[in-house]
């Protein structure tokens, strides 16, 4: 066991043979597995590692920053942000390709988009991803390439930078409330909205 877990990439895939052990004893049948479901779970699953990353930055490293020793931080700027911030960008990304394919299969792609009955809550929920996956790439990657010293540049830079990187995490931060209430209120919760409908 010991051999699964001190690799990475054996225990990603020791979960999935878990996981078909698990479908297969509860007499799962892989033939009438739907489309829709198998990309509504990788939503998930990128979802999930989306959020928890942007939740670890703002909830534990961003707090923790100041207190840990100026000789210690280039192991945090150096090691482990550059890493995190690799798999939060790409989580971010599949999170919205899966999510738009989910919505394409199940055929409400379009009403999500204008926020038409009885999509609404969903479609906001998608634009609130939307912008926060735009602020991930487009703001919070740029500017921590700089603030980490990725892409160099002068120190005042530096630090507006990590200020700007910081600041749009928050906003990020912010914004998940919201849209993971909404897409989970979308299926979950239908009388919700009914008002609006």
């Amino acid at each position: 066991m010991a051999s699964i877990l001190t690799s990475l990439g054996r225990t990603v895939f020791a979960g999935f043979v878990l996981l078909v052990l698990i479908i297969l004893a509860l007499g799962g049948n892989f033939s009438s597995v739907e489309l829709p479901f198998i990309f509504r779970w990788l939503h998930v699953m990128f979802g999930v590692m989306w959020i928890g990353l942007l939740w670890y930055f703002n909830f534990v490293q961003i707090p923790s920053m100041p207190k840990i020793p100026d000789e210690q931080k280039p192991a945090i700027g150096k090691v482990i942000a550059p890493t995190a911030l690799f798999w939060f960008r790409y989580a971010a990304l599949f999170t919205v390709l899966t999510g738009l394919i989910v919505a394409g299969l199940s055929g409400y792609l379009h009403q999500a988009f204008t926020l038409q009955s009885p999509f609404r809550a969903i479609g906001l929920g998608m634009w609130i991803a939307l912008i926060m996956a735009f602020n991930v790439w487009f703001i919070i990657w740029p500017n921590q390439k700089r603030a980490l010293g990725i892409v160099a540049v002068e120190a005042d830079v530096k630090a507006k930078s990590a200020r700007v990187a910081m600041l749009t995490s928050r906003l990020n931060t912010l914004l998940s409330v919201p849209m993971l209430f909404l897409m989970v209120a979308q299926s979950h919760n239908t009388t919700w909205f009914v008002i609006i409908s």
